[in-house]
């Protein structure tokens, strides 16, 4: 019997690091800015989201394209509140 779990597992990670390749790129965060704040929006932990640095508004990542609409952002609290 041929034991294929290890190629899974490999050809696994390899789509997992591409995936993560394909997020958004430095020169698209370098242009991209909160349009309330007009400020940098920097990427979450999670990769999910675009978070603006000053009014903390987290704007979604659906299929690796930024949705920078004020309707689909989730105002999270700032750090120093």
């Amino acid at each position: 019997m041929i034991d294929f779990s290890t190629g899974f597992a490999l050809a696994s990670m390899r789509v997992l690091r591409y995936k993560l390749s394909m997020a958004v790129s430095q020169e698209l965060l370098d242009i991209l800015a909160c349009p309330v704040c007009i400020k940098s929006v920097h990427l979450t932990p999670d990769g999910k989201g675009l978070r603006c640095e000053q009014c903390g508004r987290v704007y979604p990542i659906v299929d690796d394209i930024p949705v920078m609409l004020i309707d689909e952002a989730v105002l999270e609290e700032t750090s120093g509140k």
